[in-house]
């Protein structure tokens, strides 16, 4: 019996060897893929100012057939640079770098091993009139007109996608497109810099402070290209970044992150550059002005060429870039009437449908298995084979709107987005916390603002890149501030589905003249909900306050974006604060919170609280604790799918 077991142990030790084996030789031919099946190729085009454009041609070693060409633009690099270093993953995804495609990848005027000058966001030219006029969609432009030229076995058919900035540039090659191109994919796309990213309704997004150098230092030796990073990020030498910020005290104290002495600084700045640029617009140009106005590319989607399609991806809980994608699909969809115009949207964060993990985890929240590898096989493959190597009409098989409800946990198929079928439902706060269809008597409910003890965002003790989790963080911890006020609905009888924008009507005062307001839509678990296994140790998810969509409105910019203006004293004010599209079930036995506050730290900057011109130029002083007032004839309007 003895040596039967010991047998059985080494029998299965061999077995489980001989896997693992197999399973590390997979892994191995998987990471050599793109070398074994690909010639790789690094040219230099020209553009028609004169200025190359370093562009890296992965082609299919088979060279019996034709294929499309499937193109990233990105100011994030083509690495590896070298004809014999490859990257171990190319295009989109695995189905459609195994699919036959000419994958190409280039960087961006400006940027890496491009020549030219970089600008953040470049401006698009209409109607352009000579050759020194150029921005993205000339770039672009020039760039297919070589490819389909040049490159050898290409079917003269191109595609472009992109992920965050690289989506912008996906954006932005439909305007004035090339006839070549047929298929264009932004996903999570930057639309205009004042509402994402960087700003939310005019509140500076500090959380992201960390990221400007990687926009707004200057490449070294007079904007020549260079193969490594030239940029540092600031050290703020702690993982609490909350009392970072805090102890910082105003914007301006953080100037010297981005100011650069001399040439012979570690990161070789160029001589007479004294400091960051992107920095500079930020403080610089604190409303909706010019600047920002132009570096926008919504604005500029009301001719997209009709024999290019388009589909639009995101994600619910992307904290970069939801205000981009929604945007996108909803101007090309207003102004170009008989174009092919798709959106998708998944529970993920921002690109994670570009993820190969079984598990679809957001932060600490579980949405199901093999949402993003349903995606990329059935959705995203499908689109790319049918325009680039199909009949390219509009009967593709698949829907208008791919969308997942992020509360049943199941995608949906809509002809239309948002789905005609809606209602509204209007709901009221009230002074005993109470979320309800009928308005009650109007209270004042008071809060102080401290603005040494500000609301935090997430109670994780941690410093962030860029925040993600707290898209889906439970905000327990903040219902139980006294400067946050709570209201929730009985629990529900039946499902309540949430479809499309949600808009806060809140009616507001404050002793002082300067505020931000911030609305937060949560879907409360039930008591005896299970817990997942990515869930925070210090968590359960009984009575998890999923937050499910939030929003800030820097309260000077009520009225207009452009054109700020004070609170006056104790007076009561209209602030209407629109929410981006959710997809959300409010289970039966669950129930839908809505918490306000206005402080939210420090994912947005510290409000003075004192009106000043310019927040980023605010002196200690300024910053002053105040009393805020929400009256209860405020209400929230939901769209809702009955």
């Amino acid at each position: 019996m003895v040596k039967l077991f010991r047998f059985s142990l080494v029998l299965f030790f061999l077995i489980t060897t001989y896997s693992c084996k197999k399973t590390v030789q997979k892994e191995v031919v998987e990471e050599n893929y793109v070398a074994e099946n690909y010639s790789k190729q690094e040219v230099d085009i020209e553009m028609r100012d004169g200025a190359t454009l370093h562009t890296t041609i992965y082609s299919p070693k088979d060279t019996s057939r034709e294929y499309p060409i499937l193109m990233q633009r990105t100011p994030y690099s083509s690495r590896p640079y070298g004809e014999e270093n490859f990257k171990s993953k190319i295009g989109p995804n695995e189905h459609l770098m195994k699919d036959g495609y000419i994958i190409v990848y280039q960087d961006v005027r400006g940027r890496w091993l491009s020549e030219g000058h970089y600008e953040n966001m470049r401006a698009y030219i209409p109607n352009k009139t000579s050759k020194d006029q150029v921005d993205e969609s000339s770039d672009t432009y020039d760039t297919i007109e070589w490819l389909v030229n040049n490159v050898e076995n290409n079917n003269g058919k191109v595609g472009v996608w992109g992920i965050s900035y690289p989506g912008f540039y996906a954006t932005y090659a439909t305007v004035d497109a090339h006839p070549a191109l047929k298929a264009a994919s932004p996903q999570a796309c930057i639309g205009d810099f004042f509402f994402d990213d960087f700003h939310h309704n005019g509140a500076y997004l500090l959380s992201y402070f960390k990221a400007t150098s990687l926009f707004g230092t200057p490449r070294p030796n007079n904007d020549q290209p260079i193969d490594t990073a030239w940029y540092v990020f600031p050290d703020i030498q702690t993982d609490d970044q909350y009392q970072f910020f805090l102890d910082a005290g105003p914007l301006k104290n953080l100037n010297s992150f981005f100011e650069y002495e001399t040439v012979d600084t570690p990161t070789m700045r160029p001589e007479g550059v004294t400091d960051d640029f992107f920095w500079n617009e930020i403080k610089d140009h604190p409303n909706y002005d010019e600047l920002w106005q132009k570096k926008g590319i919504i604005q500029h989607l009301k001719d997209v060429k009709s024999h290019v399609a388009t589909m639009i991806v995101g994600g619910w809980f992307d904290a970069e870039d939801l205000y981009g994608p929604l945007e996108t699909y909803k101007n090309i969809e207003k102004h170009n009437e008989g174009n092919y115009n798709t959106v998708v949207f998944g529970p993920w964060d921002h690109g994670g449908w570009a993820r190969d993990k079984v598990r679809n985890v957001v932060g600490n929240y579980y949405f199901g298995d093999s949402i993003s590898l349903f995606y990329q096989k059935n959705i995203e493959t499908k689109f790319f084979d049918h325009f680039l190597k199909g009949s390219g009409d509009h009967n593709s098989g698949l829907p208008e709107a791919y969308v997942f409800d992020s509360g049943r946990k199941e995608w949906k198929t809509m002809d239309s987005w948002p789905p005609k079928s809606l209602t509204k439902e209007t709901m009221f706060l009230s002074d005993d916390e109470v979320l309800g269809t009928e308005q009650k008597e109007t209270v004042a409910l008071k809060f102080v603002s401290d603005v040494k003890k500000p609301v935090p965002y997430s109670e994780d003790i941690k410093s962030v890149f860029t925040p993600r989790k707290y898209m889906t963080d439970d905000q327990r911890f903040a219902a139980r501030r006294s400067d946050v006020l709570v209201f929730e609905t009985e629990v529900m009888e039946e499902d309540f589905t949430l479809v499309g924008d949600i808009l806060a009507k809140l009616n507001v005062a404050t002793t002082g003249t300067a505020a931000d307001w911030i609305v937060k839509i949560i879907d409360v678990h039930p008591p005896d909900t299970e817990t997942n296994e990515e869930m925070q140790d210090h968590l359960k998810m009984g009575n998890y306050h999923l937050m499910v969509r939030s929003e800030v409105l820097r309260g000077r910019f009520r009225n207009s974006f452009s054109t700020p203006e004070p609170f006056i004293p104790n007076q009561k004010t209209s602030v209407n604060i629109k929410l981006q599209d959710v997809f959300h079930t409010i289970k039966k036995g669950h129930r839908l919170q809505v918490q306000v506050q206005s402080t939210w730290f420090p994912l947005i900057d510290l409000n003075p609280q004192t009106y000043v011109e310019n927040i980023f130029k605010a002196e200690e002083g300024d910053f002053k604790t105040q009393t805020h007032t929400v009256f209860t004839d405020s209400k929230i309007e939901f769209s809702v799918l009955r």
